[in-house]
């Protein structure tokens, strides 16, 4: 047996989740459990993205800050 729970939304958030619906027939559930999902990779990738961005300006970083003071940044 699942457990389930009651979940109050804005009208709203209810029209555009039926907007959203792939099929007439397909639940709320299963409609947010795919949302999460492409949430989660979008986010997954995001933190990537971030990473990569990041390790890619850190040579024109200390190019442009080689000083004493922003020496912290080689352990960022």
């Amino acid at each position: 047996m699942t457990q389930q729970s009651t979940v109050l939304l804005e009208k709203n958030t209810i029209e555009t989740l039926k907007k959203a619906k792939e099929y007439p027939r397909q639940t709320y559930d299963e409609l947010l459990k795919e949302m999460i999902t492409v949430f989660l990779k979008h986010k997954k990738q995001r933190q990537e993205y971030d990473f990569f961005l990041h390790k890619i300006q850190q040579p024109k970083m200390k190019e442009l800050w080689d000083n004493k003071e922003d020496e912290a940044w080689e352990r960022a």
